[in-house]
């Protein structure tokens, strides 16, 4: 009986041994039926925990129906006197209000990092310009009888760079909307061909130099003009509206003679500030003028220098050595140094410095032509055009000199030689790019002769060649290019007129000058393929490369002369611009074997292989 009533009373909560029972605690209600049940048989068999001796029934069996219904459910305190643990009922209620709580928090959090994700990859991914045209292009005027510059840069913010060129409009040209002829700079819009803005010039341009002065936080981006003649102008690069002009009267004695040079700040207004080399309209003698990069105004007089010699202008172009000292190469015919320290000097008549130019190079100086001499001779060969490339790992870039005769490379810090190339009849600036493993900058040369070219790439390291080609060639040079891929290889772009040679074969051809002008592209994984990629069959004046930062993509942009046939050779051709996206190009292209007919990979294998390449935005300084 003991036992029982053991059974009988047992505490809710508490844990059984029988399978077959159910916990108290968490026991659902039932219908209302068995509820009046168990309290009948709480009130009339059990009172105070002892049962009732006058039942008729069983005591054994009355006192297991009343566990059975005990265990089931759990007994109510204020109907039967049986007494719960204290506290129960508020721990199940803070138990579940915590479980609650738990559950709330965890979807709240769940949601909002959705959110975020949907925000996050609705940002990241671009979107894809609704007006971009894989190609177009454009009749914008007519050429300006000197060299046309060609620059790229974002004018207005859209993520893909514009165009920027001078011409001379057209009476016929709607877009500028002009009756007369006239000369301009124009910025045209890299996704559409649209004039984005327009600007009148007083002269001819020999340079546009776009992104590389800053005149403060409201002028961020500008673009500087140098002129042929007395012109140096800054612009807004996103309007086109002139910012500051020096006087011609600074340059009353001389003209400009090459690109302005960017220079440190040197007058501590938080500009940089430029370098400006004239020559003597009647007096073979050079001057350096530096100007004040925030308002045009000259930083001292003119400093000038008598040069003895002939041959080709090089320069100027700022070098820095690795301690810190800054150099102006220039000359004429070879190359020649004056330290910027002294030219400050003397544009100023003072020895006071600012502190960007209070160090110079030891391995330099030792070099002047003789005691108290401004100048430091670098290089006297016949001298075609100087390069500075820069160096992995190192703050101080080497000098590439062009010979007629060669090629040599200088070790920047001492001048000392690193290797040379014999090599005559190289016909255009050498092309800087990776093309093997090494780390360090390769370079195309395209050498002519006769109604050949030969294009060579040519190991940055050891001056050895890595790779050669011949492709027939009939017109004024094109410069080469290259663009940069992820993985720090260099895809390399240049123009041949009808195919290739074969390896090991000679290239035999005649002058036809209604062949195509071909562009091929040349990869350093496959060098027994070439791509062309596009065809033209007039005059090129330049081109150039932009990336598309977000697309990981590439275009090229071409500069044509058109000339009207049966018009004379002396009249102004028409200029057009050209833009095809890389990738596109690519997937569009023919692919020529230089190889075996059982190469592997198969050719147009290698070409699926390219049409997938991505391209960087790192820049190559030259």
């Amino acid at each position: 009986m003991a036992t029982v009533l053991s059974r009988a009373l047992k505490l809710p909560g508490k844990k059984s041994h029988d399978p077959r029972e159910y916990d108290p605690l968490t026991q659902a209600d039932s219908d209302e039926s068995e509820d009046d049940l168990v309290i009948n048989i709480q009130q009339n068999g059990v009172q105070n925990g002892k049962s009732n001796r006058a039942s008729s029934h069983d005591p054994d069996s009355d006192a297991e129906g009343v566990s059975k219904r005990v265990q089931q459910r759990p007994v109510d305190s204020k109907l039967d006197g049986l007494s719960t643990p204290s506290g129960l009922d508020p721990e199940l209620k803070a138990t579940n209000s915590v479980l609650s709580y738990v559950r709330t928090t965890v979807f709240i959090l769940t949601v909002v990092i959705c959110m975020i994700m949907v925000l996050v990859c609705a940002f990241l991914i671009p979107c894809p310009f609704s007006g971009q045209h894989n190609f177009w292009t454009l009749n914008v005027g007519e050429e300006t009888g000197v060299l046309s510059p060609l620059e790229l840069f974002d004018v207005n913010k859209d993520g893909v760079p514009d165009i920027l060129m001078s011409f001379l409009s057209s009476e016929t040209n709607v877009t500028i909307d002009k009756s007369r002829r006239q000369l301009l700079v124009a910025a045209i819009s890299g996704i559409n061909s649209s004039i984005l803005w327009n600007a009148h010039l007083p002269e001819d341009i020999r340079s546009i130099q776009c992104g590389k002065l800053t005149l403060g936080p409201e002028q961020n981006d500008t673009c500087l003009l140098t002129g042929t003649s007395k012109l140096l102008q800054v612009i807004s690069a996103s309007t086109g509206i002139t910012l500051w002009t020096m006087s011609p009267s600074h340059v009353s004695s001389g003209t400009m003679a090459a690109p302005a040079v960017i220079l440190p700040d040197l007058d501590n207004d938080n500009t940089n500030d430029l370098l400006v080399l004239t020559i003597g309209e009647t007096q073979p003698d050079l001057g350096f003028l530096l100007v004040s990069g925030r308002t045009g105004k000259p930083l001292g007089v003119m400093v000038k220098y008598g040069i003895m010699g002939y041959g080709r202008l090089l320069g100027p172009q700022a070098h820095y050595t690795s301690q810190g000292a800054i150099y102006i190469l220039f000359g004429l015919g070879k190359v020649q140094a004056v330290s910027l320290r002294d030219i400050y000097a003397q544009a100023n008549n003072r020895d006071s410095f600012p502190s960007i130019l209070q160090k110079n190079e030891p391995d330099w100086e030792k070099r002047r032509t003789v005691n108290l001499s401004k100048l430091i001779n670098v290089y006297s060969a016949e001298v075609e055009s100087l390069q500075t490339i820069p160096v992995s790992g190192s703050n101080c870039s080497d000098l590439l000199i062009t010979t007629k005769n060669g090629l040599s490379l200088l070790r920047g810090q001492d001048l000392d030689q690193r290797w040379s190339l014999n090599l005559s009849n190289i016909s255009s600036l050498p092309q800087p790019g990776y093309f093997n493993n090494d780390g360090n900058l390769d370079f195309l040369l395209q050498v002519q002769s006769n109604h050949v070219k030969k294009i060579i790439v040519v190991d940055g390291t050891s001056g050895e060649f890595l790779w050669e080609s011949e492709v027939s060639w009939n017109q004024q040079e094109a410069q080469a290019a290259s663009v940069l891929t992820p993985d720090r290889k260099s895809v390399f772009l240049f123009w041949g007129e009808g195919s290739p040679a074969p390896n090991g074969s000679v290239l035999h051809t005649k002058n036809n000058p209604q062949w195509k002008r071909h562009l091929y592209l040349l990869h350093p994984m496959y060098p027994g393929v070439l791509l062309d990629l596009y065809n033209v069959s007039t005059t090129i004046i330049a081109s150039a490369v932009g990336i598309k930062e977000l697309e990981k993509d590439a275009f090229f942009t071409i500069l044509t002369a058109d000339q009207e046939v049966g018009t004379s050779d002396k009249l102004a051709q028409d200029l057009v611009v050209h833009k095809l996206n890389m990738r596109w190009a690519l997937s569009h292209s023919r692919a020529i074997s230089l190889g075996s007919a059982t190469m592997r990979p198969k050719v147009e294998d290698v070409k699926k292989i390219l049409g997938r390449l991505k391209f960087s935005n790192i820049p190559q300084m030259l």
